[in-house]
Order: structure tokens, then sequence, then C-alpha cells
């Protein structure tokens, strides 16, 4: 029988959360919604003109309607510009303040079951960040060497740019771990087991990407993967920092280092240029990018498994 201690799970144990996991489910979805709607606002004002123009260059007769995909595929290009994906990722701060205010008031439990403490706080994320860059480094250069992508340098790069971009990085990967672990993972953690917490949490954070351009099935399972390897680093350092660091750095290194396609979205101002060199989605993810390659999957897979015997280690993991 496998026994973790954590102290954001011992905390959120107090909550005023229902024990019941489908009531834990179903406040979640509301609460993501609500948090759907406050992040849209921005994006919404900034692309309602260029969406309209989009359309109407379509020619599209009085009532004659577009499928999904093709309006995905519109949104996504009026998304693309600096001027509106920079702030957009900004707004997704709102994430992070209603998912904080939700645990601290509507479950009546701490910030610090979230993985809000100060203690430690800059060495963690400062890990973090090594951390997530190491990873996508990895991933990146796996890819190369099997000969499904090749990189080159980008000429003329605006580095200003880049820094903008890495403010909304900050913003977006805080905003995810605070709504899938910080609220999510520790409530269902707080009231059922390490497993279940896992597993609920990884499968509604893959899920919430389910509309992304490319998503499949093995893109399904390395959203899932990288939501298990950072809810383990999370409850490995008993705090939030380092799993925020990771995730806005894995996806700041994968579009402004490598140039690569995030999770779906269109390239952006990058050091480098990485670009497929096969034609298999297996080894180069397809649209959504690198994190849909097979790559990504070999390198979460030895992540988590190394982060499991540094909690085993640490006494984090009791096996009886």
């Amino acid at each position: 029988m496998m026994k973790v201690r954590s102290g954001m799970f011992d905390e959120s144990s107090k909550s005023h959360a229902s024990s019941k996991l489908v009531s834990m489910i179903a406040a979640f979805v509301i609460v993501f919604l609500v948090i759907y709607l406050f992040e849209a606002v921005v994006p919404s004002i900034l692309t309602m003109k260029p969406m309209m123009e989009e359309f109407a260059n379509m020619g599209l007769e009085e009532g004659e309607t577009i499928s999904f995909a093709e309006s995905m595929k519109v949104a996504n290009k009026v998304s693309a510009p600096p001027a509106v994906m920079i702030p957009t990722l900004i707004s997704t701060v709102f994430g992070t303040i209603i998912s904080m205010v939700y645990c601290r008031f509507g479950e009546m439990r701490s910030l610090g079951s979230m993985g809000v403490r100060k203690k430690k706080l800059v060495p963690h994320y400062l890990t973090g960040l090594g951390i997530g860059a190491v990873l996508m480094t990895v991933i990146v250069l796996l890819s190369a060497l099997f000969g499904a992508q090749k990189i080159s340098f980008c000429t003329g790069v605006n580095f200003g740019l880049i820094g903008l971009y890495w403010i909304g990085w900050f913003f977006q990967g805080m905003s995810e771990e605070f709504i899938c672990r910080g609220y999510l993972m520790n409530t269902v953690g707080g009231k059922h087991s390490f497993i279940t917490a896992i597993t609920v949490s990884s499968v509604a954070f893959a899920l919430a990407h389910a509309a992304n351009p490319g998503f499949g099935p093995l893109v399904f399972v390395n959203l899932a993967l990288f939501a298990v390897f950072a809810g383990l680093y999370m409850i490995l350092t008993d705090d939030i920092w380092g799993s925020c660091a990771i995730h806005s750095i894995w996806n700041c290194t994968q579009g402004n280092l490598y140039g690569i396609s995030v999770s779906g979205t269109n390239e952006m101002e990058s050091v480098m240029k990485t670009v497929a060199d096969s034609d298999s989605k297996l080894l180069t993810g397809g649209n959504f990018g690198i994190e849909g390659s097979i790559f990504t999957t070999i390198v979460l897979l030895a992540a988590s498994a190394i982060v499991l015997y540094l909690m085993k280690k640490k006494g984090v993991i009791e096996m009886s």
C-alpha cells in the first residue's frame, strides 16, 4: 500500500469542500467556466474586428455557416500577432486569482493548501526554470537526433519582444498550475487518495486543451503525462512555485527559444527555428507541435520516474 506525506493534502483535508468526487468535479467545471469567461474578455475585444474581416473575406452567403475546425483556424490566425497573443497570455492571471479566491472563500482552506508558501520560493522557482528548460531541450535534441526536426538560428531576433512573451508565459503557466494543481489536485487529494488526485487533475488538464489545433490521442497522453510530472514535483517540493516555473519556461523555451508551435498555437518570435523533417506525426507531433511527439512521451515518463524515486528517497512516499 502506498502512503503519501503531503502538507498540502493535509491542509486541504480541512476544507469545506464536499468529500464526494462527483461534486468536486462538478464544482471544478463551474469554476473553470467562470475563469474561461473572464480570460476570454481581452482576446475577444482584441480579435473582434480582425475576425469579422476574416469572415467577410470568405464571401459567405447569407445563412451560410462554416465548420468548427474552420472557425478555429480563423481564431488561431487572428490571435497570433504579438499585440493580441501577449495580452491574452497576461489575461490568464484571472485563472490564478479566481482559483485562489474560490479555494480561500468557497472551500474555506488556506492558500498554503494550494502550495502558496514563502519559504524557499525563489530557489524553488529558479530550480523549476532550470528543469523545464532542460526537459524541453532534451525533447528537441532527441527529435533532431532522430531526424524528425531541423534546427537553425534566426536572424534579427527581437529580444525585447521575447521578453514580453516571457511575461505572458509567466502568468499563463502559473494560471494553469493554480487551476489544475493548486486547486483541483489538492482539493481531491485532501479527501481522496494520492492516485485519485493525480489522475483526476491530469485528465482535466489534458481535456482543457481538447479544442487546440492538432489535438489527438498521443497529445492527450502527453498532456496528461506533463500534468502527472508537474503534480508529482509539486508534492515533492510541497509548494506550487517549482511547477509554475517548469510550466512557464517549458512553453517559453518551446515557442521563443526553439520556435516550435506551443500546444497548436501559431509560431512566434524566437531565437531558433525548428521545422519538421519527417512526415511522421508520431515523431514531430503534427499541428500540435512537439508536445504531441513520442519524444515528449519518453522524456516525461523518465522525468516522472525520477521524481517518484526522489519522493521515495525523501520519505514523501512510503510503501507498506
